[in-house]
């Protein structure tokens, strides 16, 4: 947002206004993988190089793997998204935006919490409803262990995020019978 003199306001939050928050389901993005990966001692500091691809490396990795990698089929996606709604009611997190897709889920959310802890809680919460319905097994892995959280102090950029989140994935959400209730 601009002042009258076409200067951006800075907004003083103790919070941000909400988080950008990505998980990944287990086994889909390894260490080595094409797409690039962060090593992991440095993950939280600014401008850390991204370790560049390395085939045998990922080899390795998906030959110690002790399960298949977890891929979200479309009765588990929307258990995940039901379930992640449904923690936020509970929690009284403001969810701007969710998009659970094959191998991850992104979330936009309003909270006066750490954004690990809200991630960590939608990892569980939805690993615990996908347990209940028998869609993953008791000793499943179904998330990888970390997650990527983006601060939004400013208004453009929940918008930009949400925008993101909903409409950028590369293709629709779901098809459209999903949205009829």
């Amino acid at each position: 947002m601009l002042d009258d003199y076409g200067f951006e306001i800075y907004e003083e939050n103790e919070f941000p206004l909400a988080y950008l928050i990505t998980f990944r389901t287990f086994g889909t993005w390894l260490h080595g993988d094409d797409r690039s990966t962060i090593n992991r001692s440095n993950r939280d500091v600014p401008g850390t190089v991204k370790l560049d691809p390395n085939r045998p490396l990922r080899e390795r990795m998906l030959e110690k793997m002790a399960q298949p990698p977890v891929i979200l089929d479309k009765p588990r996606r929307l258990v995940v998204t039901d379930a992640i709604e449904q923690l936020c009611r509970q929690r009284n997190y403001v969810l701007h935006g969710l998009n659970v897709r094959t191998n991850h889920a992104h979330a936009v959310v309003a909270a006066a919490a750490k954004p690990e802890r809200i991630a960590d809680a939608m990892k569980a919460f939805a690993t615990k409803r996908l347990r209940e319905l028998g869609l993953v097994g008791a000793t499943e892995r179904v998330w990888s262990r970390s997650r990527s959280r983006r601060y939004l102090w400013k208004p453009l950029h929940v918008e930009a995020a949400v925008n993101y989140v909903l409409y950028c994935q590369g293709d629709v959400r779901f098809e459209m019978d999903d949205w009829v209730h």
